[in-house]
Formats: C-alpha cells, sequence, structure tokens
C-alpha cells in the first residue's frame, strides 16, 4: 500500500486495485481517568512514562475511511457531524478536500454505534449527508441502540443489519471485534493480495495501548472482552502482515504492527 495524495484532513492510499482514503472528522480531548487498569481501576500519579498528553488530557483523533472502487464508495463510520464537540464535524469538508462527492458514497457500513461514528448521517443543518446512500449496514446487535438514536429516525428503518464473518462485497468482510460495544465490528478490506483492518474503537490511545494492550478504556461496554478482541486483533495483523486503519489512531491513522517482547509497536504509514 502506498500513499498517493494527502492534504490537512485526508490521505488517500492506493491498496491493491481500489483506494483507501483516511477523513479526519476532527479531534476530541479526553481525561486520563478514562484509562482502566485490569480490574477498572483507574491511574493515579503514576501514569506510564510512554503516554503522550496535550494540555494534560488525551488528545484522540477521529477519523473515518473510503473505500473507493472506482465507481461507488463505501465509508465506513460518519464521524459526528454536530452532535458532540465543536472540535469535531470536519467530514463533508475531508471529503471535498479528497475530491469525494457525497453522492458518490452509496454505502454506509458502521463499527458501532456511538455518536461519533454515526451522527455524521445527519448534517448540521438537518438534510441526509448522503443523498443517494442505498446502503446503510449495523451490526446486528446494536440494531437497537441505533434506532434508539432520536436524530436518525429517518435512518430507523433503513438500517440492514449483518453479522460477523458476513461478505458486505466482494473486497469486504465484517469481523468480529465486540467489547468496547455489543456489536462492535473491524472490517477486512483486501485487494490484489493486500489487506487493511479498518477496526473502529479497537484501541484509544495508541501512545499506550499498543505497547500495553492489556489497558482498557472506560466507555468499553465489557472491557474484558475488549482486551481479548484487541489482543486477538492485533496478533492477527502483526502475523499476517496487514495494514491497520483505527478510528483513533492518529491522523490519518494507517500502518501496520510488530510484535515486540511484551506488547507491540505501530509503524504510521
Amino acid at each position: 500500500m502506498e500513499r498517493i495524495a494527502s492534504g490537512d484532513l485526508h490521505t488517500a492510499y492506493r491498496l491493491g486495485a481500489i483506494t483507501l482514503i483516511s477523513l479526519r472528522d476532527g479531534y476530541v480531548d479526553m481525561p486520563v481517568t478514562r484509562l482502566r487498569q485490569p480490574g477498572d481501576r483507574q491511574f493515579g500519579a503514576d501514569l506510564p512514562e510512554q503516554l503522550h498528553l496535550v494540555e494534560g488530557g488525551l488528545r484522540l483523533s477521529v477519523n473515518a475511511f473510503a473505500i473507493d472502487d472506482g465507481e461507488a464508495v463505501t465509508l465506513i463510520d460518519t464521524g459526528s457531524s454536530n452532535a458532540w464537540h465543536p472540535s469535531m464535524g470536519r467530514l463533508p469538508q475531508a471529503l471535498d478536500e479528497a475530491d469525494i462527492a457525497a453522492g458518490r458514497i452509496r454505502t454506509v457500513a458502521l463499527t458501532h454505534t456511538h455518536l461519533d461514528h454515526i451522527q455524521g448521517l445527519v448534517l448540521p443543518n438537518g438534510g441526509d449527508a448522503f443523498p443517494r446512500l442505498s446502503r446503510l449496514l449495523v451490526p446486528q446487535a446494536e440494531l437497537g441502540l441505533f434506532r434508539a438514536e432520536a436524530r436518525l429516525e429517518r435512518f430507523h428503518q433503513r438500517a440492514e443489519p449483518f453479522e460477523p464473518g458476513q461478505r458486505l462485497g466482494p473486497q469486504i468482510e465484517a469481523v468480529d471485534a465486540a467489547g468496547h460495544e455489543i456489536g462492535h465490528t473491524c472490517y477486512r478490506v483486501t485487494s490484489a493480495d493486500e489487506t487493511v483492518l479498518i477496526w473502529g474503537d479497537t484501541l484509544h490511545v495508541p501512545s499506550l495501548q499498543f505497547d500495553r494492550p492489556e489497558i482498557t478504556w472506560e466507555f468499553d461496554d465489557d472491557q474484558d472482552k475488549a482486551r481479548q478482541s484487541r489482543l486477538r486483533l492485533m496478533t492477527l495483523a502483526a502475523d499476517e502482515g496487514y495494514y491497520v486503519a483505527g478510528a483513533h489512531l492518529d491522523s490519518p491513522g494507517v500502518g501496520r504492527i510488530q510484535r515486540k517482547e511484551t506488547g507491540f509497536r505501530f509503524d504510521p504509514l
């Protein structure tokens, strides 16, 4: 995989015969108390030295990813629109910068139903972000959570559930990554013997959790299961030579994983 274009809000890569585009929705700042050691324990004054802080907090990139096969575009996650922090909601500008017309996005697939992944279906002015959307794919286990979102009511009956292991297209397969949320899903995208795992919120704090994957996140639905999924997906990516693309890896959030004596190392592409 090679980088073929970039800007302030997007980076495009050639992946076999298709194009993968990282789209920056923005960032969110979180307190370090969101981190959890095994047993749901917070860190005290003994913060790990490798932890990267911005003004005393954790700055998480918020990324979505587009898969362009030359005809239509599949979008993995949608950002937050104006539903959360003002430092987010820049996905429409990222699409413009990447020269991706909103009308070319025919499929949206969600990794899970937290607001920074789904609220971008609706523009701040209330309009549809993707006017020619024909498929809206939601993990089966989270269909009820999606349909509880009042702001997205117009999409409730359009949501198409899917299960882990299901192929969503010729190049895209859903992979179980449950833990952060009950139906959290990773997407394995393959073209011409190259593969990338678009893994949503498998990891939140790259400066710490690659080296110490046992560290979890306060908002994980099931911290033990989230830890197990993270270890399984990191091992898969490292052993198979897959690229990874993460919603909260530092933008553009694409690279490879290598095993270390303990933990893993992330090498940005």
